[in-house]
């Protein structure tokens, strides 16, 4: 029970086949305490179907696009729960339109929803989570992939908020330090979920890395939330400002 007694944030579930989920269930079983948050109320409706399997979650809507609504989040938290001991970042987001064609073709409207929802939400609420996790030894996790540092076709300007997302984390990592807090990301290899649906060619991409991973078998949500459950424990407390990689071994491959 690694968990045991503390107190976790997760953002990000969708539904049975998303990642958030896998973590979710990973981090239950280690005995923690969870909070799940909902961008709107069709998508509470899916996280409350979920309910019956956790243990009496505190859940709250929230939409990382909104400064308020992330103000109340902290607030509700602090006032329901107290404290927080980890937090899983499990969100990104870019128009479906900029996930198709060329990255030169992106609007600036695209650029700007996919880098502020996927990449500075984490900065948004790390900051105001910091007092709630200060001197906990807390750890914050989010959720990216490959493309942040090579062109996988579709992928395409959410790369590039990846990108961002990976270096935000090593700065985070830099600044909540001193509190104990540490941040950390896992590169996970592609998974068909709601969310990577919208990447065009998503069951190609799950095909060749079967095909060429050292390990030539598809990323299992279970592995990526066994990964998270280590870095939102103290067995990890020696690691921050770092990319895990669990894709297979699919990273270290030349071509």
């Amino acid at each position: 029970m690694l968990l045991e007694g503390k107190t976790g944030l997760i953002m990000g579930v969708a539904n049975k086949r998303s990642i958030a989920w896998g973590v979710t269930q990973s981090v239950r079983d280690a005995g923690a305490r969870l909070i799940l948050t909902y961008q709107n109320e069709r998508l509470g409706e899916n996280v409350r179907k979920l309910e019956s399997e956790l243990n009496n979650p505190l859940l709250y809507p929230c939409d990382v696009s909104s400064d308020d609504e992330i103000d109340q989040l902290m607030d509700a938290i602090a006032k329901d729960a107290g404290g927080l001991d980890f937090i899983v970042h499990a969100l990104a987001f870019a128009p479906r339109e900029a996930l198709s064609g060329g990255y030169v073709d992106t609007t600036r409207e695209a650029f700007r929803i996919a880098l502020d929802v996927s990449a500075y939400s984490l900065v948004a609420v790390a900051k105001r989570a910091a007092p709630l996790m200060k001197d906990r030894d807390g750890s914050i996790v989010t959720l990216t992939y490959l493309g942040s540092e090579r062109v996988v076709p579709g992928y395409n300007v959410m790369g590039v908020a990846k990108a961002a997302l990976e270096a935000s984390v090593r700065y985070l990592a830099n600044d909540l330090g001193p509190d104990g807090i540490r941040v950390n990301a896992i590169s996970a290899g592609p998974i068909k979920t709601l969310a990577s649906s919208a990447v065009s060619g998503i069951s190609g991409m799950v095909k060749m890395h079967v095909e060429r991973a050292p390990l030539r078998r598809p990323t299992e949500i279970g592995e990526v939330g066994d990964t998270a459950l280590f870095l939102a424990s103290s067995l990890s407390r020696g690691i921050t400002g770092e990319v895990v990689y669990v894709d297979g071994g699919y990273n270290v491959l030349g071509a």
